[in-house]
């Protein structure tokens, strides 16, 4: 089996100092550390910067519309569901344009993974505000501040029906990597939000505002407390960012109470699907 060692030969575009460099890695060393092969993995990349890591990671992988990444995801598991399937994304993507489909997967609990760069602008389009923004925040496109709360994706994706939802901060690299195999390993649908300055274009949540508001949750918390979890999520209105898994438990995944998929493990992809021509006389 050819283990994930590395990236592609290309380098990121990403600015110097970027959060992107340091999740890129973490990614990488998760796809190694789980001792995955590359044909193994689908992910599916949202538009924005961290979108253009698909230009770097070897795996089956495509490239979405905007805030459509969710959906080919659980297609491709449906379609194979011994695939692990991962999404990539950033905040305006998962939780702006794709906070439908966002929602949907957390109540539907689809195995999938999904790794959101949240770093409150649209860093791509040169730094438009994102739904993770506090209110006031200025940028090019509220120039007199955000008139809306700000969606806060922990209690989002508890209270949607998620079974696994953890934050970790793009300044610890190795804390990034453990909640993405966390994630991965778990059975239903994964959210690990990541924390992530941007340098360019957000001057408020740099890398020392980070560092003096985040905080690791001790054993301590109860992940497997709904309302500890939720109470713990909601301090981030506070300005006080919990790392670590807040909330995990275990239900039944979306692939596993689909009856044509429970009685023998056959992949729906590679099950008789009788003849064509007949269901496309009866639907033309």
């Amino acid at each position: 089996m050819k283990i994930h060692k590395d990236l592609s030969g290309y380098a990121g575009t990403w600015c110097p100092g970027c959060g992107d460099w340091a999740i890129s890695i973490a990614i990488k060393k998760a796809f190694t550390e789980l001792k995955l092969d590359p044909s193994s993995i689908f992910v599916v990349f949202d538009i924005g910067c961290s979108g253009n890591m698909n230009d770097v990671l070897n795996a089956y992988a495509m490239h979405s519309l905007h805030g459509r990444s969710i959906p080919p995801a659980v297609g491709m598991k449906l379609a194979n569901h011994k695939m692990q399937v991962v999404v990539i994304g950033g905040d305006g993507g998962i939780f702006g344009e794709g906070g439908n489909h966002f929602m949907h997967a957390c109540r539907g609990n689809h195995d999938i993974t999904v790794v959101v760069h949240d770093n409150n602008v649209y860093g791509l389009t040169t730094g438009q505000v994102a739904p993770t923004a506090e209110h006031g925040f200025v940028s090019k496109s509220t120039p007199e501040g955000i008139i809306e709360i700000p969606i806060n994706p922990l209690s989002l994706a508890i209270t949607s029906g998620a079974t696994f939802v953890a934050q970790a901060f793009a300044g610890d690299s190795k804390q990034v990597t453990e909640l993405i195999k966390q994630g991965m390993e778990h059975k239903g649908f994964s959210l690990i939000n990541v924390l992530q300055p941007c340098v360019t274009f957000n001057p408020v949540n740099t890398y020392q505002y980070y560092l003096q508001n985040i905080y690791t949750m001790d054993s301590k918390h109860d992940k497997t407390n709904y309302e500890q979890a939720f109470k713990t999520a909601t301090t981030m209105n506070n300005e006080k960012y919990p790392l670590g898994v807040l909330y995990q438990i275990n239900n039944p995944s979306y692939h596993e109470q689909v009856k044509e998929l429970t009685p023998d493990e056959t992949l729906l992809e590679r099950q008789p699907y009788g003849n064509w021509r007949e269901l496309l006389d009866e639907f033309v």
